[in-house]
């Protein structure tokens, strides 16, 4: 296969990896209902299951984030893909809440490994020219994996109880793992960058100084980096609250059965999010190359423009309304998303961008794992629908944070703000 095809085709294995990474971690949301009623579950403990997992995952990120720029990411996804299908067939075997939030933790330490290796090799696949769509093509799959995870367990749980689709998904998994082991090639790393521009971006680095402080001070080193990492926080705490707690929303607050509210408390918001995380990567590609921070102003679009959907979402009592907050919150959400990695890729040079992502994973996930928890004690005083709406807040600062540090930082020559770095 001819090199120019086969970077679209690495693109589209690695979709399906996502696929299952999403769809594994979302299906336990829509059964917790049937795991409350079973283990006699209180909100606050399916908090913690679910945030037992991304507690993990932000622990794992920046350790995962350093192997990935030292080993072989092709081993790093596929291993990490085979143990965490693993553990999401070990995860139907449990009997006991400690064995709910034992499992979900593990699934997160192998989950951890996926992002750093895998956009730390579409970026090798991919130069400035078309990360942002390779990267916002590979996004989509997080959505079709969330809305899989969670209709798809919802449905088997109704019927078929609620350890069936960790079955499914399990060995599938599995199977995928060892397809890849003949198909994923590894790439050299800065394969895709124009000797040119990575000579200009990076200038004054010190390319052969790899310990891991002089690695973490170059990362953090930019300033766009430190911003970009606290606007994660807050955008995932927010997306957090939504993944963990939609479902059992409408099943409580709509009368929707466990399938219906497994498919709707996912549907509409993620395959809006497609369609912005198409429309997000195509467009930033386009701003890119025109103004420096294209990328970032597109993200910081997605985060303002998506404010009054989410208070909708939260605050109507209209089911039609509630359709179209969650898309539009979706869509916007999409836009954001697409560039995630991109924009910081954009900042950070080929061999600390596996140890950038995984750090930045580390970081935003601590707001994430705060969420599930958080908005589980305060809906007991609150209510469910008044903190889903105020979770629009969260969105219009780190929106704001973003544009701020964009117009403040990214002015600059790309020259100017390596040296400052340095």
């Amino acid at each position: 296969m001819r090199e120019e095809h086969y970077k679209w085709f690495v693109v589209g294995m690695l979709w399906f990896v996502c696929f299952f990474n999403y769809a594994d971690r979302q299906a336990i949301f829509s059964v917790f209902p049937l795991l409350k009623a079973e283990m006699g579950l209180s909100d606050v403990q399916l908090g913690i299951v679910g945030a037992s997992f991304m507690w993990v995952y932000a622990g794992a990120a920046p350790f995962a984030g350093l192997i990935g720029d030292r080993f072989r990411r092709k081993t790093l996804i596929i291993g990490g893909l085979i143990f965490w299908s693993l553990i999401t067939v070990a995860t139907a075997v449990s009997t006991k809440y400690g064995h709910l939030v034992l499992f979900r933790a593990l699934e997160g330490f192998g989950e951890a490994f996926y992002f750093p290796a895998s956009m730390s090799l579409v970026s090798d696949y991919h130069g400035p020219d078309t990360r942002s769509r390779a990267m916002s093509i590979h996004q989509s799959s997080v959505y079709a994996g969330t809305i899989a995870g969670g209709t798809v367990a919802g449905f088997f749980g109704q019927y078929y109880g609620w350890r069936s689709s960790f079955y499914v998904f399990g060995s599938l998994g599995v199977v995928l793992g060892i397809l890849l082991l003949a198909l994923l090639k590894e790439p050299r790393r800065g394969q895709s960058e124009r000797p040119q521009a990575l000579g200009e971006t990076h200038a004054a680095l010190n390319l052969s100084d790899s310990n891991l402080r002089s690695t973490l001070r170059e990362v953090f080193g930019h300033p766009m980096v430190r911003i970009l990492m606290a606007v994660f926080v807050g955008a995932n705490f927010v997306a957090m609250i939504f993944l963990t707690w939609m479902p059992s929303f409408l099943y409580r607050k709509f009368g929707m059965s466990l399938s219906m509210a497994g498919l709707n408390g996912t549907a509409y918001l993620q395959v809006a999010s497609v369609l912005g995380v198409i429309i997000g990567g195509v467009l930033a590609d386009r701003l890119a190359r025109r103004r420096h921070g294209g990328r970032m102003w597109i993200q910081s679009i997605g985060l303002i423009a998506g404010v009054p959907f989410i208070f909708l979402t939260g605050w109507t009592l209209s089911v039609p309304v509630l359709i179209l907050a969650m898309s539009g919150f979706g869509f916007f959400k999409g836009m954001y998303d697409a560039n995630l990695w991109a924009s910081l890729h954009d900042v950070v040079r080929p061999e600390r961008r596996a140890t950038a992502v995984g750090l930045m994973n580390a970081i935003g996930w601590v707001g994430g794992g705060m969420a599930p928890v958080a908005i589980a004690a305060a809906s007991q005083r609150y209510g469910m629908s008044a903190c889903l709406s105020a979770t629009s807040l969260v969105y219009l600062l780190v929106g704001l944070l973003l544009a701020g540090g964009i117009w403040s930082t990214m002015r600059r020559p790309v020259r100017e703000v390596s040296e400052r770095v340095a």
